[in-house]
């Protein structure tokens, strides 16, 4: 279950790291395995090991809506 997270974690999908919401929202810029390079708009960026990480995808349907 947990390597279906890790085809979704595709460079250019948007996510935050539940445990660090104050990182903002970020970009993920490259995956391999679940090694995942990730560019936050708070802190810049970070490698992160998906295993121990708690990142939530944020769906691009988020970012089209209306206000």
């Amino acid at each position: 279950m947990i390597s279906d997270l890790f085809t979704t974690l595709t460079p250019g999908s948007f996510v935050i790291n539940k445990n660090n919401k104050n990182w903002g929202l970020g970009q993920i810029q490259s995956s391999i395995g679940n090694i995942i390079t990730v560019n936050f708009e708070n802190v810049g960026k970070k490698v992160i090991n998906a295993n121990e990480v708690n990142l939530e995808i944020i769906k691009s349907d988020v970012f089209n809506r209306s206000i």
